[in-house]
């Protein structure tokens, strides 16, 4: 299994960017996808995660309402919209993927994914 993210950036407080991850070597449409983040000096976080079907999401209490994560199965590919960014979005995201296929549950802890990609660094200016 391979992800790969992209379409992290440096961008001004209150702009917006979107990342991109796709993934390879597997069939996509079956397993859970979530995005982390991860700050200098500190730990890698959860930022939201969707079930395998898509039907379902999940977003930590400091970006909800200003992120949105969706998947195309069609091009394997998991995206994070990211509105109204802040300084305190500043972080390198890395995508990540379950390993249990049609998983019905969402999943918000770094240790329940499998598979991550190499990250996308996103820095917000003040």
């Amino acid at each position: 299994v391979q992800l790969q993210a992209s379409g992290g950036g440096l961008v001004q407080a209150g702009g917006s960017l979107r990342l991109s991850c796709v993934a390879s070597g597997r069939t996509f449409k079956s397993y859970g996808m979530g995005w982390f983040r991860q700050a200098p000096g500190k730990e890698r976080e959860f930022v939201a995660a969707t079930t395998w079907s898509g039907s379902s999401t999940l977003y930590a209490d400091s970006v909800k309402g200003r992120f949105t994560i969706s998947r195309d199965n069609a091009k394997n590919t998991v995206s994070l919209q990211m509105n109204s960014l802040k300084p305190e979005d500043t972080a390198v995201y890395y995508c990540a993927q379950k390993s249990t296929p049609y998983d019905s549950h969402i999943y918000k802890y770094t240790d329940d994914y499998d598979y991550w990609g190499q990250g996308t660094l996103v820095t917000v200016s003040s």
